[in-house]
């Protein structure tokens, strides 16, 4: 199957009748404990979000507050190393490793940035899976399936293990909604599972410089939309996250002690049909001190073919889109037409 270019774009305005201007708060306590009652409950809320927000915040997630601490503290030591240990890591042809201050690493997602003509600045360092020197994937040389890119224990200790774990809790986490997203979606509450055996993901941590510092067309993040099926960011003290909501304006996401921020991508739009919202977002750091930032992105596994859900599609509404798999996706979205992204499989 040849995969259009044009059937990867989705609209980035998708204004929604109600005018929405709420971005609703889900608690996951009681459906984690196996109550009975709040799937149904929760799989309401989480409905209208995915249909007319893009963008919900949960609490009572489980995730140990320790863990996010130390990840967040990971995080701002591995920034602080020199240059030439960050470079020395640089992002290679599998999305994987380090890229400088201003560099591009995206295709851009989002008509939105044509009306402020501003660029990104921000270092970052992204890392998927952790695999095994002898996974299968791994000596297949398969796309996005490769190593990570550590720095060294003795330039950077318990990075490694602070990551690893942190990606480890996240992925149960997203793992755990997934019933959730089915029954919002009208599907059985294991219509996901298959497709999430081994899923993939990618952890995106950021330095944001303060946006005062910055040239006058620059910010952490120009408007975008995430590419994933899920994106889970922790809960960030300092401000920067803004979300546009459905009538047209910024707004600030709300910032809860304890809770993840989470929305739906491009995938998760695709996937079900334009059901689901991707909504455009930005990062602009207002803030006195430098931010940093944690996102997690979890997608289905790298060969599952996302064919149109069936609730999500009628005779009046047919699937809009050729059935896609993660990898066909991230390599049209990474731009990478090098001869060594080329010859993976």
């Amino acid at each position: 199957m040849t995969v259009q270019v044009k059937d990867f774009l989705t609209p980035v305005q998708d204004v929604r009748s109600d005018g929405v201007t709420e971005i609703p708060v889900i608690d996951l306590a009681a459906f984690l404990a196996g109550d009975a009652k709040a799937l149904a409950a929760t799989s309401h809320v989480l409905r209208h979000a995915l249909e007319n927000v893009g963008f919900f915040v949960i609490v009572g997630h489980g995730v140990p507050r320790a863990l996010i601490d130390e990840a967040y503290a990971a995080t701002r030591r591995f920034f602080a190393l020199p240059d030439d240990v960050k470079c020395a890591l640089a992002k290679n042809e599998d999305n994987i490793g380090y890229t400088p201050l201003r560099a591009r690493y995206s295709r851009p997602t989002s008509d939105l940035n044509k009306e402020k003509q501003v660029t990104s600045a921000a270092e970052s360092f992204f890392m998927k899976a952790e695999l095994a020197p002898d996974h299968p994937d791994v000596l297949a040389g398969k796309r996005f399936r490769s190593l990570n890119r550590w720095p060294s224990e003795e330039v950077a200790p318990g990075f490694r293990a602070a990551m690893v774990g942190y990606q480890i809790a996240l992925e149960g986490l997203g793992k755990s909604l997934l019933p959730l997203y089915a029954t919002a979606l009208d599907l059985p509450t294991n219509w996901f599972d298959q497709a999430f055996v081994d899923p993939m993901y990618t952890l995106r941590i950021s330095r944001y410089p303060r946006q005062a510092t910055l040239g006058t067309r620059e910010q952490g993040l120009p408007p975008h939309t995430d590419t994933s099926f899920m994106t889970l960011l922790p809960y960030n003290p300092l401000q920067g996250l803004q979300i546009r909501l459905t009538n047209g304006e910024w707004a600030e996401a709300p910032a809860i002690p304890g809770s993840f921020v989470v929305n739906s991508g491009n995938m998760l739009r695709r996937w079900s049909n334009n059901r689901c919202m991707s909504t455009p977002h930005q990062v602009v750091n207002n803030s006195p001190e430098e931010r940093y930032a944690m996102p997690f992105f979890l997608d289905c596994n790298r060969d599952w073919l996302m064919d149109c859900m069936p609730t999500c599609k009628s005779d009046d509404n047919p699937f809009r889109y050729e059935p896609m798999t993660y990898k066909d996706y991230m390599s049209w979205y990474t731009g990478d037409d090098s001869a060594a992204a080329s010859a993976k499989p």
